[in-house]
Order: C-alpha cells, then sequence, then structure tokens
C-alpha cells in the first residue's frame, strides 16, 4: 500500500475567506471518493491547532499500489478538482511512501 499525504496553507487576506477557501478544498476531494480506481481511503483535515507553523488543510490517502497512485495524479476527476481549486493554495507540501 501507498500512503500519499498532502498538505496546504490555503489563500485569504481574513479568517472568513481562507475558512471558504479549506471549505472549497475539502469538499472538492471528498468528491473524489470512489470515482479513482485503486484508491482504498481518502480523508482530509482541517487544522485546529491555529500554530503559525501548521498547515491548513491534510489530505491523506492510501492507494492498492505505485501504479494506482500514479493513474490518481493524471485521473479526470483529479485533474477536475486541481483545475477547479486554480490558485486557492499558497503552499503545498508532499510525502509518498510504502506502508509497513
Amino acid at each position: 500500500m501507498i500512503k500519499h499525504i498532502v498538505m496546504w496553507n490555503v489563500r485569504g487576506d481574513t479568517a472568513a475567506e481562507k475558512a471558504a477557501g479549506v471549505a472549497r478544498l475539502k469538499q472538492a476531494f471528498e468528491s473524489l471518493r470512489g470515482k479513482v480506481p485503486g484508491l482504498l481511503n481518502l480523508e482530509i483535515g482541517v487544522d485546529s491547532s491555529r500554530i503559525d507553523y501548521a498547515c491548513d488543510v491534510v489530505l491523506y490517502s492510501e492507494f492498492d499500489s505505485q501504479a494506482a497512485l500514479d493513474a490518481y495524479a493524471v485521473h479526470p476527476e483529479h485533474l477536475r478538482v486541481k483545475g477547479e481549486l486554480g490558485d486557492l493554495r499558497i503552499a503545498r507540501h508532499q510525502v509518498d511512501y510504502t506502508a509497513g
């Protein structure tokens, strides 16, 4: 199994703008459930710590193989989500690793 973790900081000049962006990102990625072959689990977490170095949102996902993760990267539904979110992010961090 491959674990794919992505963390973002979201654009927004006010707390309300940032919260709207976080909600939009969360909804967009949750829409991928059941649509991408090999995507076993998808979870979106929103930071509650409010620590200045924390990211705003994390995506935790599991794929049945590296091939499934590679296919996800170019899957039309994933590309749709990326297009919808446009320049919503101001920072992005990613880690992919083989479990166990």
